[in-house]
């Protein structure tokens, strides 16, 4: 899938219809799963200029790489969830993904971002102070993949296990005040 190369400059916070995943959240912000409903993505401000990019629009299910940064977190990524009736593009250095196949909720969002999937990532990898891979690198790695009733229940547990790490976060920064 295409994505656009839109800079910071041309999102905003407030303005425009199309939102747009940009490469520096995926490396910051977003975890394995981004529910399009729950954050506040940038959005293209000029309409005109979103309406006649050639990329192509995301869907739940499909995973957004970030194929840049300044250190080895290149290859990070976030699945799509909270997509319906919204029109959500992927932006500059990303990578946008569909799967051919049929995934449970979750499993891919956090087994590409697992050290076993990122492990076979490395090697492919260029480039000193800003890190590269390639789509052909991304694409000739390996991904393996359970039954659909055991990735769910991979999934699963994983977005308890986050939900869990969230409260016990929140608990101790208010525990401080």
């Amino acid at each position: 899938m295409r994505n656009n190369t839109l800079s910071r400059a041309e999102l905003s916070e407030a303005e425009g219809t199309v939102l747009n995943v940009h490469y520096g959240d995926v490396l910051v912000r977003f975890g394995e799963i981004l529910n399009v409903d729950a954050e506040s993505l940038p959005r293209i401000a000029d309409d005109s200029i979103a309406m006649r990019l050639s990329c192509q629009r995301l869907a739940n299910g499909d995973v957004v790489i970030a194929d840049t940064a300044e250190d080895a977190a290149v290859g990070k990524c976030s699945e799509l969830r909270g997509c319906d009736g919204k029109q959500v593009v992927s932006g500059l250095h990303t990578m946008a993904c569909r799967p051919l196949l049929e995934f449970a909720v979750g499993y891919l969002g956090y087994y590409l971002n697992s050290n076993a999937f990122h492990a076979q990532l490395l090697p492919l990898m260029q480039g000193i102070k800003v890190i590269s891979i390639s789509k052909t690198a991304i694409g000739d790695a390996a991904i393996r993949f359970p039954s659909l009733a055991e990735q769910s229940r991979i999934g699963a547990l994983f977005r308890t296990l986050d939900s869990l790490i969230t409260l016990h976060q929140r608990e101790g920064l208010c525990g401080k005040y």
